[in-house]
C-alpha cells in the first residue's frame, strides 16, 4: 500500500524514493548493535533512526519536524520501507541517537557504513582523483568579548551553585552582585578607555576569585569543586588574569594572553575558540570536506574532519590520508590548496600511500623573488655533496649549518664577507650594509619537491589540472546554504562533528538524487547561455 500510494502521489518519484530504489536498505539494524544493550524493551529501529537524521539534515529540519515527516510525508514513509498506517516514534529519539553516535568514532564508523553501501553499488572506489577544503563554523553560542567572558563565567558558576547549594553560596554574595550578575553580561563600549576595560575586569576578577577561594577551602562541600562552572571559572582566570609581584590580580592584556588554541570565547562552549583568517573572523569551529571528482561518477563526500577554529588546514593533510586508507579510499591524486600543502606532505603523501598530493606550493617570500629582481633562491646551486652553494658570481658559500624554526629542518648556508663585501652585484643579492648573503633551503629531497612543483605550476598543463579544485568550494558552499552547515546546532566538539558528518551524508543523498535524476527540477538554463552553447560558443 506505501508503494502505490508514494508512486501515485510522486510519479517522478522523490530523492528519498530513488534512493530506497537503488540502494534498497542503507542502514540495517545489524550495524548498530554495539550501541544498544541486549536486554529490556526493543526500542525503535536503529538503522530507520539513521536515515531519517541524514533526511532531517537534507532538508534542514529541526528533530520535531523531521519526526512529523516520518508519520505525514508519503515518499520518507517508502524510503524508510514503513507501513502506510505507522505512527513513527517521538522527536525525542533523534537527540538520544545523536547522543549515541557522538560517543568515541561512531560519527564517522555511520559514514563508512553509506561509503560501503556506495562502493558496492559501483558508485565510489578507490585510486581516483578527490579533492579538499575547509569553511568555518559559528559556535551554537552567543560570541563574547574578553571582557563579557569574564562576567559570564561569574554569573555562569553562581547560577550553578544557587541549584546545587544555595544555602552554603548565600553568606558569601555581595549587595552589588545582584545588578551585576543578576542577568546575562552584556557589555557595549564603556566610557573611560582601556583604564575603564581594566577596572572593570578586575571587578570581574576579585568576585570570581573570591567564589574560587571559598569554593576550594577546605570546609567547603567538596561537591562544590566538582561542579562544571566552577571549573570552567577556574580555567578562564588561568586564562585572563594573573598575580603581580604586590600579590594583586591583574588583567592581562597583549602578550601575556595564552594562544587562541588554549582559551576559550565561552563558559558554555569551553570548545569555541577566536580565529582569523584573512578578512573572516569567528568564533567556533573549522570544518574538512573531501569528495571525489571523477567525471563518470557522482561527486559524494568520503572523508570528515572537525577542528577547533585556530587548528590550520596542514594539520589535517596527513589524517585525511591516513583515514581514507584505512577505509580504502585512498585516491591516486588528491587535489587540495596551499594550506594543506608542504613538500613534507608531498613526499610523506606518496611514500606511505602512493598519493599524488597536487597543489601550488607555497612561492618564495624573499625579499628579491617579491620584486621580481635580483638574486633569490632560484638563482643559487646547491652542490648536494660537498654542503656548499654557489652563487650566480661563482662564489661558494664558508659554512654550512642545518636549522631547526618551528619543528621544520633548514639547511642554511653563509657566505663570507670576503666575497660579498667588494662583490659588484651586492645590491641585488643583499639590503644589508655590513652581513654577508646567507641562503636557507629544505634538505635535498624536500628542496628538489619544492623547486620542481615551483616549475611546474606555473604551466598551462598544471592550471588546467588543478582547475578541478574549484568544485571543492561549490560543495562547501551547496552544504552551508542547504543543510545549515555554517552554524553550529550543538554546542561541544563531538557533537558538532555528528552534525557535520550527518551534513554530509545529506549532501550525498542529494547527489546521488542528481545523479539518478539529471533532469532539473527548477528553472532551466539561462536562454543566452543555452543559446551559446548551441552555437558551439565555449564559456568560462
Amino acid at each position: 500500500m506505501t508503494v502505490r500510494t508514494a508512486w501515485a502521489a510522486c510519479p517522478k518519484g522523490t530523492s528519498v524514493m530513488l534512493m530506497r530504489d537503488r540502494l534498497d536498505v542503507v542502514f540495517a539494524d545489524e550495524d548498530f548493535a554495539h550501541l544498544y544493550p541486549v536486554n529490556g524493551r526493543p526500542g525503535f529501529s536503529p538503522g530507520q533512526l539513521a536515515l531519517v537524521s541524514v533526511l532531517q539534515f537534507a532538508e534542514n529540519l529541526s528533530d520535531r519536524a523531521a519526526a512529523d515527516a516520518v508519520r505525514t510525508r508519503i515518499d520518507w514513509k517508502y524510503g524508510l520501507g514503513l507501513e502506510l498506517d505507522d505512527p513513527g516514534f517521538d522527536y525525542s529519539l533523534l537527540s538520544e541517537f545523536r547522543a549515541r553516535l557522538a560517543e568515541g568514532n561512531r560519527a564517522d564508523q555511520l559514514l563508512q557504513l553509506m561509503l560501503d553501501r556506495l562502493v558496492a553499488a559501483g558508485l565510489l572506489k578507490g585510486r581516483g582523483r578527490q579533492r579538499t577544503d575547509a569553511t568555518h563554523v559559528l559556535a551554537a553560542v552567543r560570541r563574547l568579548s574578553r571582557l563579557e567572558l569574564a562576567g559570564e563565567s561569574v554569573r555562569a558558576a553562581l547560577e550553578e551553585i544557587s541549584e546545587a547549594d544555595s544555602d552554603w553560596l548565600l553568606p558569601l554574595i555581595e549587595p552589588a552582585w545582584a545588578k551585576r550578575y543578576g542577568r546575562k553580561v552584556e557589555i557595549g563600549k564603556v566610557p573611560g578607555g582601556k583604564a575603564a576595560v581594566r577596572g572593570r575586569a578586575e571587578e570581574f576578577g576579585r568576585d570570581g576569585q573570591k567564589l574560587l577561594t571559598a569554593a576550594l577551602a577546605s570546609d567547603a562541600p567538596p561537591r562544590l569543586r566538582m561542579l562544571r562552572q566552577m571549573e570552567i571559572l577556574r580555567q578562564v582566570w588561568i586564562h585572563q588574569y594573573y598575580w603581580d609581584r604586590e600579590g594583586q590580580l591583574r588583567w592581562r592584556e597583549g602578550t601575556a594572553l595564552p594562544p587562541a588554541s588554549l582559551r576559550f570565547d565561552s563558559p558554555y562552549d569551553t570548545d569555541a575558540h577566536y580565529c582569523v583568517k584573512r578578512d573572516v573572523e569567528w568564533s567556533g569551529y573549522r570544518v574538512h570536506f573531501t569528495e571525489s571528482c571523477d567525471q563518470d561518477l557522482p561527486h559524494l563526500v568520503t572523508h570528515v574532519a572537525t577542528t577547533i577554529a585556530p587548528v590550520q588546514d596542514g594539520q589535517l593533510t596527513e589524517k585525511i590520508h591516513d583515514d581514507l586508507a584505512v577505509r580504502r579510499l585512498a585516491p591516486a591524486e588528491h587535489v587540495v590548496d596551499t594550506a594543506y600543502l608542504t613538500p613534507a606532505h608531498v613526499k610523506r603523501a606518496q611514500r606511505v600511500h602512493g598519493i599524488t598530493l597536487l597543489g601550488p606550493i607555497l612561492a618564495d617570500n624573499s625579499r628579491q623573488a617579491k620584486a621580481g629582481s635580483g638574486f633569490d633562491k632560484a638563482a643559487f646551486t646547491i652542490d648536494w655533496d660537498n654542503e656548499q652553494a654557489i652563487c650566480p658570481r661563482g662564489a661558494t658559500s664558508a659554512s654550512w649549518n642545518k636549522l631547526n624554526v618551528s619543528g621544520h629542518t633548514y639547511l642554511q648556508a653563509h657566505f663570507a664577507e670576503s666575497d660579498c663585501r667588494p662583490c659588484p652585484d651586492r645590491a641585488q643579492c643583499t639590503s644589508s650594509a655590513t652581513r654577508s648573503r646567507s641562503v636557507a633551503v629544505l634538505p635535498r629531497a624536500l628542496h628538489e619537491i619544492q623547486t620542481r612543483s615551483r616549475l611546474d605550476q606555473q604551466t598551462d598543463q598544471w592550471q588546467r589540472r588543478y582547475a578541478i579544485r574549484a568544485g571543492i568550494e561549490a560543495t562547501l558552499s551547496q552544504n552551508v546554504r542547504a543543510h545549515g552547515l555554517r552554524r553550529s546546532r550543538y554546542r561541544g566538539l563531538t557533537r558538532t562533528h555528528v552534525q557535520h558528518v550527518l551534513t554530509a551524508m545529506a549532501c550525498n543523498l542529494s547527489r546521488l538524487a542528481d545523479w539518478y535524476d539529471p533532469t532539473p527540477s527548477g528553472r532551466g538554463a539561462p536562454h543566452f547561455r543555452t543559446l551559446c552553447t548551441t552555437a558551439g560558443f565555449a564559456s568560462t
